[in-house]
C-alpha cells in the first residue's frame, strides 16, 4: 500500500513537533517526524523495540546512553532495546527524519522522570 506524509495519520507532540504514521502495525512502525529548532523528546528506552533513526533534512543530535551522535541528512543510527536515548534538534533549522521500530514502540516506552547527565537535565 502506498503511503506518504500527505495521506498518513498525523499527530503532534512536544512543543510543535509533528509525526506521520507511514506504517502502523504491531510488528513494524515507520514514522516520519518533524522537530522545530530547539525541541527534543524526553529521554527514554524501550523494553522490546529496536529503532532506527534516519535523518531526511536538517541536522539532529541523538543521545544514546552517554554518547552524542550528530546525524546529517541521509545518515542514521540504530538504537537497541533497553538503551536510553533522546532525539534532539539543537540546530536553527527544522529536522525531518524517519523512525523505524520493530516491533512497534507505542506501549513499549519507559520514560525517566528525571535523568541528569553531563550537566544537562532532561525532564520526563
Amino acid at each position: 500500500m502506498k503511503s506518504s506524509k500527505q495521506t498518513a495519520e498525523h499527530y503532534t507532540w512536544g512543543s510543535g513537533c509533528d509525526g506521520w504514521h507511514l506504517v502502523k502495525r504491531e510488528n513494524l512502525s515507520v514514522i516520519h517526524e518533524r522537530m522545530p529548532p530547539g525541541t527534543s523528546e524526553v529521554r527514554h528506552y524501550h523494553n522490546r523495540s529496536r529503532q532506527f533513526f534516519f535523518v531526511l533534512t536538517g541536522t539532529a543530535t541523538l543521545v544514546v546512553g552517554e554518547e552524542r551522535h550528530t546525524i546529517h541528512p541521509w545518515e542514521g543510527v540504530e538504537v537497541p532495546p533497553g538503551q536510553l536515548h533522546q532525539m534532539r534538534n539543537e540546530s536553527e533549522d527544522d529536522v525531518e527524519f524517519l523512525v523505524i521500530s520493530h516491533p512497534k514502540s507505542h506501549g513499549d516506552r519507559v520514560v525517566l522522570d528525571r535523568h541528569e547527565t553531563g550537566g544537562m537535565v532532561y525532564g520526563g
